[in-house]
């Protein structure tokens, strides 16, 4: 490997999204810069953290139709019953959700947690509660994504936080998603609700940490309870 191969290689790819905002901040920072030096390294760094933020790695999804991969990073903040957001369509009927929040440091890149074609996307206005609260996934401005995927019905929804203001989904109905594969991104601190039918067995607990596109959330016809962890 040569060294500009090396170099390349050290740097994460920056989503298209991001470009407008981290010109912005470029620029805010030249022109903080002629009035203060301490103003240009203050917004140097703002800038750095916008381009952090809206970085784009690459990701090594496991292809198997028995597994549900994580649509984010962040720390799993829910697991358990909970009736999906009525627009979806998925009756009043509980389902296994598993939630996933994104602090202002992680990736928001959005990944489909499971292979399958779109069968609706319903965008609902609402509050911006911090996404950490449980009513957030009710409350809030939310963007939900319905999945028909080879083990049934699986909605993935883009949840607004205090800080996110823009929810983006370039997915459209009718589209095929693979597992793994990007369909959107929320602005600045937000969460990701992964509602799941309960033949779903849940393979990880509040708190643990969540790679989106790697970490299997939930597993298709596992028949292990969901396993026990410990803090260490």
């Amino acid at each position: 490997m040569s060294i500009v191969d090396t170099i390349k290689n050290a740097f994460v790819p920056i989503h298209r999204e991001g470009y407008p905002f981290i010109a912005a901040f470029g620029a805010a920072t030249l022109v903080l810069g002629y009035f203060s030096t301490f103003l240009f390294w203050i917004g140097l760094i703002l800038t750095a953290w916008c381009a952090y933020f809206f970085r784009d790695p690459e990701r090594v999804t496991p292809v198997d139709d028995r597994l549900v991969v994580s649509p984010a990073d962040g720390i799993i903040s829910a697991v358990g019953p909970a009736v999906p957001p009525r627009e979806l369509g998925l009756g009043s009927g509980e389902m296994t959700r598993i939630s996933v929040f994104m602090n202002v440091f992680s990736c928001h890149v959005n990944r489909a947690p499971v292979r399958g074609r779109i069968s609706r996307i319903e965008h609902r206005p609402g509050k911006f509660l911090n996404a950490e609260l449980d009513k957030a996934s009710s409350e809030n401005e939310r963007n939900g994504l319905v999945i028909d995927s080879p083990n049934g019905t699986v909605a993935a929804v883009q949840v607004a936080g205090l800080v996110a203001r823009r929810i983006v989904c370039w997915a459209e109905p009718g589209n095929a998603l693979a597992i793994g594969e990007r369909f959107g991104l929320i602005r600045f601190g937000s969460r990701v609700d992964v509602f799941l039918p309960s033949t779903a067995t849940p393979r990880v607990a509040v708190g643990q940490t969540a790679v989106g596109g790697e970490t299997v959330l939930a597993e298709f016809g596992g028949v292990a309870a969901t396993p026990l962890v410990r803090i260490s």
